[in-house]
């Protein structure tokens, strides 16, 4: 299992979002470069990067944050948010990005995503957010009345790389993850999952872990308040 350190990009800065809300933002490094330079020197084999303000206004935004964060390290990198169209689709990868997540597209234009996916195999990696059980889309702004289960039964067999399944309601709160609705969500598919969304601490990673069929987790805000060790949370996953 793999472990995704999180930069979450607004305004430049690396950031963490409580309960997605924009206004709830704490700045935890002003160079994302640096900070993707210490992820990787700690020994993470992927970084997860999402363009917040990208994700609202609909197209990227920080590019130049991005971009320093790929010419700092070696390490690959998978990013989100704003990336509605093919022509960014393939920008991002043209740019050295390894993996592209599409959220809010996947929920209004699954055709795109099937799409990407046979032109980019391996690249494409599907994100679904949810809140009280239902879709979210927009930067979280809007939701749907789709549940996760019916969103990702829609790319089954059209070769998405991974599903990334954030539980809004438990983001950047540190109220550990939604462990059961994460693993049954693993179990009712065949595409990959990611669990994002809570994870405050390694006990957490250990719940996670017990669910051999998640290929890993993303963690951010308990990574930089220092209550996960990159190097001791990689350790206990590849255990």
């Amino acid at each position: 299992m793999f472990l995704f350190p999180a930069i979450d990009l607004k305004d430049g800065a690396c950031v963490r979002l409580k309960l997605g809300l924009m206004e709830e933002s704490t700045v935890f490094n002003t160079d994302p470069g640096a900070q993707a330079r210490d992820f990787a020197a700690q020994g993470a084999e992927w970084i997860h990067v999402v363009d917040l303000n990208g994700a609202f206004a609909g197209k990227p935004v920080n590019g130049a944050a991005v971009d320093s964060i790929l010419k700092s390290v070696s390490v690959p990198v998978q990013l989100g948010g704003g990336i509605r169209e093919m022509a960014t689709i393939e920008d991002w990868l043209a740019r050295g990005i390894r993996r592209v997540i599409l959220g809010t597209v996947a929920l209004k234009n699954p055709a795109l995503v099937k799409e990407a996916c046979r032109r980019f195999p391996g690249r494409v990696a599907v994100g679904i957010d949810a809140k009280g059980g239902k879709v979210a889309v927009e930067g979280w702004a809007e939701t749907s009345d789709l549940t996760v289960l019916e969103l990702a039964r829609k790319f089954e067999d059209c070769g998405v790389a991974a599903l990334i399944y954030t539980d809004i309601d438990r983001d950047g709160v540190l109220a550990g993850p939604n462990v059961a609705a994460t693993a049954a969500l693993a179990d009712a598919i065949s595409i990959p999952v990611i669990a994002s969304g809570g994870v405050s601490s390694l006990d957490d990673l250990r719940a996670l872990k017990a669910y051999p069929r998640l290929e890993g987790v993303i963690s951010g805000r308990a990574i930089y308040d220092g209550r996960i060790d990159v190097a001791q949370a990689i350790a206990l996953l590849k255990a």
